[in-house]
Formats: structure tokens, sequence, C-alpha cells
């Protein structure tokens, strides 16, 4: 009796597990620039009329001409490198839902929990991921001309300067990611994290980036609004 009472009281100490499937149903409630913002996987009633057939899904340009245009996005096929699963033994990659799983502790623990953006400031302008902070691959590593860049790092990564060098004791747990699976600034980033000294437990890499995020309807948001 003991024991079922002592576990009465903890239950509500206890973190239930998410099961992160459900997220791409339910969405996730975060902010972005102070704003509230809803990001889920978005599917259009017209999109869900379309037989799932070989016809109606992979003929033409690999999608039948009589679905709605709302259903279709566009990619090039030609771009960049293409990246391996696996960028190193001890770096996890996740994809979509892992993504959204890592934002709802983003949005209840920011202190812990970021998602970082790695390309260029005229891309994560143009569309990103919500919630995401730009941190270019290219500013991660000291540069005595823009001192501001490296320090603006050290901030949204929780990093504290130390008189030993610098301190990844509270850094955040963050995921990185960039244009696609084609796309290796974010991987660069994460290198390089690695060679200042962050922990590789706290790096996560979102191969897919982008490209995938896009082609499986989920929200992003554009930072010229």
């Amino acid at each position: 009796m003991k024991l079922i009472i002592f576990l009465i009281f903890l239950s509500p100490f206890v973190e239930a597990k998410i099961n992160i499937k459900s997220l791409q149903y339910s969405g996730v409630k975060a902010m972005h620039n102070n704003r509230p913002i809803l990001i889920e996987r978005i599917q259009n009633g017209k999109c869900l009329d379309i037989p799932i057939i070989p016809n109606s899904i992979y003929s033409q340009n690999f999608i039948d001409k009589q679905a709605p245009q709302v259903c279709k996005k566009t990619f090039l096929t030609t771009l960049g490198i293409l990246q391996p699963i696996s960028i190193d033994k001890d770096i996890k990659t996740v994809g979509e839902l892992e993504v959204l799983e890592h934002i709802q502790k983003s949005d209840k623990e920011p202190s812990k929990y970021i998602l970082i953006d790695s390309r260029r400031a005229e891309w994560y302008e143009q569309i990103t991921i919500p919630t995401s902070v730009n941190l270019p691959y290219n500013e991660i590593v000291y540069d005595g001309d823009f001192k501001e860049d490296f320090e603006y790092m050290l901030k949204i990564l929780n990093i504290k300067k130390s008189k030993k060098g610098l301190d990844f004791s509270r850094a955040k747990k963050a995921i990185l990611f960039c244009n696609g699976s084609w796309c290796i600034q974010s991987s660069k980033a994460i290198f390089t994290l690695i060679d200042l000294g962050y922990p590789k437990e706290k790096l996560l890499w979102y191969r897919g980036g982008l490209q995938d995020w896009l082609a499986y309807g989920m929200t992003t948001i554009s930072n010229n609004q």
C-alpha cells in the first residue's frame, strides 16, 4: 500500500513520454519573434482526395497533371553534394518528428534547447523553420574583424567564457540544419563547434533540412515579413 501511495504521489513529477508520431497531427505551439505560431504538417483537403496509386503520384513530372497546384512543390534536383546519413558516430541524425519534439522542448526550456539554421542570413530571411535561430556556418570561428558574431554565437548557445577557455557545461542541446541532404553548411557548422569543444552529445543533425521540411508540407516562415 505504501508503494502504491508513493507512486501516485510521484507520478505528477514524472514527465510523460511523448509519442512523437502524434506531433504531425497535433502540431507544436511555439513562439517565433515574440509571436505565437502553430508548427504543423499542412495537408490541404484537395490533396487528400488524390488516390495513392502510381499514376497519380509518379506519372509525368512525378505527379498527376490533374493534381491541384496547391498540392505540388517544385525542387531543383542537381544541387550540392549528397551527404551521408551519419556524419559522425556520436552525432545523432534526426528527422521531422524529432525536430518537432525538439521545438516543443525548446519552447518550454529555451535555456536548454535550440534549433539552428546554419545557412547564410539571406537564405534565412527568405524562408526557414519557425523558432529557428540563424547561426551561419561561416560565422562560428572567431574573427578579429567581426568579434560581435562570435560573441553572439556564445550567447545563443549558452557557452560561457572562463579563465581556462570556453565552458560548455551549460551549452544548449542543438539541432542544426541547412537546405537539404545535398547541403554541407550544417555539417560544417557542427564540425566547427566540435573543434571549439562543443560536446557531441549535445549536437544533433537534421539531414533533410528545409527541402525535406517543405516536401512534407511542414510550416515555414519568412523573416522578411
